[in-house]
Order: structure tokens, then C-alpha cells, then sequence
């Protein structure tokens, strides 16, 4: 007997009222003893339905009762109980909302969301004992979120200036293992790395969103944003067409390849922020790697194989 069936029938039962076995069987393409004995199936697992014999009559849903499923189909609930478990080990609210999940559950689907939500953790503590699963200030920032309040910082930029800037917080994100404030301010959307922030006060000040603001959208132009100003200049080289996946290993999308390999060899197109960061990643390839252009790049391994030589002379 399928899950996702199971809940469509539920769903449509919230939705009609009243379903007929041979209803079920044509909306869910099943037979009409397939249909009837999932029904009798809802019933014998505690979920409260009932027939009603007769003309006119069917299945029904004790007292209009519900399964507050709000539409999730299987694969769906599945889902939301894998994302939900892990944060259990980190939080007491989400142990108590996993757990009022789990009862909203019928009985026939419980195990199932129970294994899921066991099937992963999270440990907050790194090795070295100290807690950085989340900085100290992502919760409060979180509150004027929600709230929709203003927020006063007191924040550090990269260069070491120190300032204090009143903004509307509009959402956070955490990127691998670094959290992010997105935020408006008098010059526009900025993101702002909260391991940088010194200090935030909420405000009673009501923050201003956009209309139609989205938290994906505005981090995907952060993103974007970001590869642009990473992928600033471009090298072509020629490799063996075998160490192509370890060149996409240390260069990500920022590694293309040109063609089909010619005696063996690729034609790969390279990019990083300057030309010395491409040469640093490419200097421990020896000749294994010739870099065809720019000039900029060449000139920076020679540079590089220089200073090596005169440190290392005679592989003293």
C-alpha cells in the first residue's frame, strides 16, 4: 500500500466530505477494491473515518476531522521531517515541534517520519569544545527579522573600519558554516558577515521590506556578485584530459573545457580574482599544466619558479 496514496486519500476526503470507493478508484487511477481497502486500511490504523451505507452514502471523516497534512504528499512530509530532525539536537523548541508533527501524523505514517527525523544530526560542538554551530547573535537578529524591526550595529568591514549603521534586516543566511545579515540601508541592499558585528540593538523602529522581496533572490545576487568578482581573470591551459576533474576540484565552475581533448590532451579554460591566484594553484603542476594565455599568468609562475630556485638552489 502506497504512503502518498494513503494521504491523497485523506486529502480528498478533507476536501469532498464524502468519497465513494468507486470515486477514489477513478481520481487515483486504482481499482475499486483497491480503493475500498484503503479505506478500511485508514480506518483499522485510528484514523477516524467511517462508511455510510445506502444511497447517497460513502466515506466520511468523523466530524469534519482533520489530518493537518495541508497537502504535503509523501515524499513531501518525508522531506520536511529529514530537514526538521537534525535540528532537534540543537534546539529545544524544535524537539517540541518535532514532536506535536510527529502525533499530527495518522498512525500509519508516524514510523516512517520518526525514522526520518532520526536519520540525521547535528553536533554544535566542534572538536575543540567550543559552540560555533551558531554565532551568539544570529537569534536576536533573527527576532527583528521577524519582527520587522530596525536594528542598530556596530560592525567591522573587511579593511578594519569600524562604524555604526541603523538598517532594516530582511533576512540571514548561512553559508558554509558563516552566517549572513542581508539588510537594507540608505545606500541599498548589504550583506553583512555577522562574525564581523560587534554589537546589535534592536530598535522600536519598524523595518521597511521591498514588496515582492525574497530572501533566495536577493543571496543569489550576493552570489553572484561574489563568482563575478572571482572569476576577474581567465587563463587558458592544456592538461591531460584525465586531471580535468581534479582541475574542476580545485577551481569549481570556474573551470570550462574547450572541445574535445586533442592527442589526449584538454583545452580548459581557468579563472580566479587575479593572476597570481591562478598561478598559485597551477605552480604545483609542474610541466604537467602549459598555460597557453594570458601573458600575465606565465609571467607569474616564472616569477614563482624563480623564487623557488633561488631558495631551494640545487634542491638544497
Amino acid at each position: 500500500m502506497r504512503a502518498d496514496r494513503l494521504v491523497a486519500v485523506l486529502l480528498l476526503m478533507q476536501s469532498r466530505g464524502r468519497v465513494t470507493a468507486a470515486e477514489l478508484a477513478t481520481e487515483l487511477e486504482v481499482s475499486v477494491a483497491t480503493a475500498r481497502r484503503d479505506l478500511e486500511a485508514l480506518s483499522a490504523a485510528g484514523i477516524p473515518v467511517y462508511p455510510q451505507p445506502g444511497r447517497g452514502g460513502g466515506w466520511s471523516l468523523v466530524g469534519g476531522a482533520r489530518t493537518d497534512l495541508s497537502g504535503l504528499s509523501a515524499a513531501e512530509a518525508q522531506a520536511l521531517f529529514l530537514l526538521v530532525g537534525p535540528a532537534a539536537a540543537v534546539s529545544e523548541e524544535a524537539k517540541a515541534a518535532l514532536r506535536k508533527l510527529v502525533r499530527a501524523l495518522p498512525q500509519t505514517f508516524r514510523e516512517d517520519a520518526e525514522a526520518a527525523a532520526s536519520a540525521t544530526m547535528i553536533d554544535p560542538t566542534r572538536w575543540s569544545g567550543r559552540d560555533q554551530w551558531r554565532p551568539e547573535l544570529v537569534e536576536l537578529l533573527q527576532s527583528t527579522v521577524v519582527r520587522r524591526r530596525k536594528v542598530r550595529l556596530t560592525y567591522t568591514n573587511r579593511a578594519g573600519e569600524r562604524t555604526e549603521r541603523l538598517v532594516d534586516p530582511w533576512g540571514l543566511v548561512d553559508k558554509d558554516d558563516i552566517w549572513y545579515l542581508i539588510a537594507g540601508t540608505e545606500r541599498g541592499q548589504r550583506t553583512f558577515r555577522i562574525d564581523r558585528i560587534s554589537t546589535a540593538e534592536p530598535t522600536d523602529q519598524p523595518a521597511e521590506r521591498p514588496d515582492g522581496f525574497t530572501l533566495s533572490t536577493a543571496w543569489q545576487q550576493v552570489v553572484d556578485e561574489v563568482e563575478q568578482q572571482r572569476s576577474r581573470t581567465w587563463a587558458t591551459v592544456l592538461v591531460e584530459a584525465r586531471f580535468v576533474p581534479v582541475l574542476r576540484n580545485q577551481f569549481g565552475r570556474h573551470c570550462r573545457t574547450e572541445g574535445e581533448p586533442d592527442n589526449g590532451r584538454a583545452r580548459v579554460r581557468l579563472a580566479a580574482p587575479t593572476p597570481l591566484d591562478i598561478a598559485r594553484h597551477l605552480a604545483g603542476w609542474g610541466a604537467m599544466i602549459e598555460v597557453v594565455e594570458p601573458r600575465s599568468v606565465q609571467w607569474e609562475l616564472a616569477r614563482i619558479g624563480a623564487e623557488l630556485t633561488t631558495r631551494y638552489p640545487n634542491g638544497c
